[in-house]
């Protein structure tokens, strides 16, 4: 299949925006840092996945969209929207023990009507570490199977997305995404060397690194890890190669070619570890809100903001070169509530009240 025959179904607006964070620009010094505001996508307040979903599922007939995440998963969040959308049945099986507060992305989902799962692995954490991960996933899948006969039963036809909506079909999303940012670069007349994004799930980044290949973009693609038990770069590079071949795009990934950059060895950019609070990474959230009004989530683009500004004070992206930071959203996951009990705590928040 060719990439530019892919048909798409509308979820939200695609066309974000590309703009320079002319505050930030005076805090740095040298080059011009742009935001690309994927964070604006329209639907359920927004995020990269919006450019990765439903078509596949209503060509095939399904009647319901599961996919899976933890508790406060932006994708999930995302994916339940799409499916309300368009008339589809919203599930989730989200990994972890049902919390007693529901707050963030979960009350979202909540209101929009999803059925939610609560799958706890926690018992598999007394089996050694090389074991832990798969019995989680084979504990994982056993539930995922149980929910999707019990639909099956009712009726419905069940797609399953996988976690961020990793796959050919999720990935084409951020492929097509390059020469969309190409456009705009064009417009305003923007060069710029390096564009920064997450590394999760691994469909953005990899769907970004074979769009700029394919369609000869003059940024590199720098990924900053999220959590430190990372998807490994031959991985990335293997799914980047099934990418190229499914789209009939031709050319072939290595794991030398994908760049990340993770912090230095003490002071990681993925802070504590995936979506635990932090005192650094509320320290670069409160620095984008308070200098372009632009909130990042304490999950994901709050650690892939202080990678980018980093890289750009250590020099590690030249301070004269231009770069572009992906914001893909997620910001309902600040009131989370371990994250809001933190961010007060930091923050110093002190709720007053008075009599007139």
């Amino acid at each position: 299949m060719n990439i530019n025959d892919l048909q798409k179904c509308p979820v939200g607006y695609n066309d974000t925006p590309l703009e320079l964070m002319p505050n930030l620009t005076r805090s740095l010094g040298g080059g011009e840092p742009y935001i690309k505001r994927d964070d604006l996508t329209g639907i359920a307040m927004g995020g990269n996945k919006s450019r990765k979903l439903v078509r596949h599922a209503l060509d095939n007939g399904c009647t319901a969209l599961m996919t899976f995440g933890g508790v406060q998963t932006n994708h999930g969040r995302i994916t339940v929207a799409a499916a309300v959308k368009y008339g589809l049945k919203p599930i989730l099986v989200l990994n972890g023990a049902k919390p007693d507060y529901c707050s963030g992305n979960l009350l979202l989902d909540r209101l929009m009507g999803a059925d939610i799962y609560f799958v706890d692995t926690a018992a598999a954490d007394s089996l050694p570490p090389a074991r832990q991960k798969a019995a989680k996933s084979t504990y994982l899948e056993e539930c995922a199977r149980k929910i999707v006969k019990k639909f099956e039963a009712d009726g419905h036809k069940v797609l399953r997305i996988p976690v961020g909506g990793q796959g050919v079909i999720g990935a084409a999303g951020y492929i097509q995404a390059v020469p969309e940012i190409l456009r705009q670069m064009k417009e305003q007349g923007i060069s710029a060397k390096y564009l920064v994004a997450g590394y999760g799930s691994t469909g953005t980044f990899a769907g970004l690194w074979a769009g700029a290949r394919h369609y000869k973009a003059p940024f590199e693609v720098i990924g900053i890890p999220v959590e430190p038990d990372y998807r490994s770069k031959e991985e990335t590079a293997a799914f980047i190669n099934e990418l190229s071949g499914y789209y009939s795009m031709g050319f072939t990934c290595s794991s030398d070619d994908i760049r990340l950059e993770c912090g230095g060895a003490h002071a990681p950019f993925w802070g504590v570890g995936y979506n635990e609070p932090d005192e650094v990474t509320q320290r670069y959230i409160r620095l984008l809100a308070e200098q372009e009004a632009v909130f990042a989530d304490p999950c994901y683009t709050g650690k892939v903001f202080r990678g980018f500004v980093e890289l750009v004070r250590d020099g590690v992206i030249p301070r004269d070169e231009n770069a572009i930071f992906l914001h893909t959203g997620g910001a309902p996951g600040l009131w989370g509530k371990e994250h809001l009990d933190q961010c007060r705590s930091s923050f110093g928040v002190v709720m007053n009240t008075s009599r007139s």
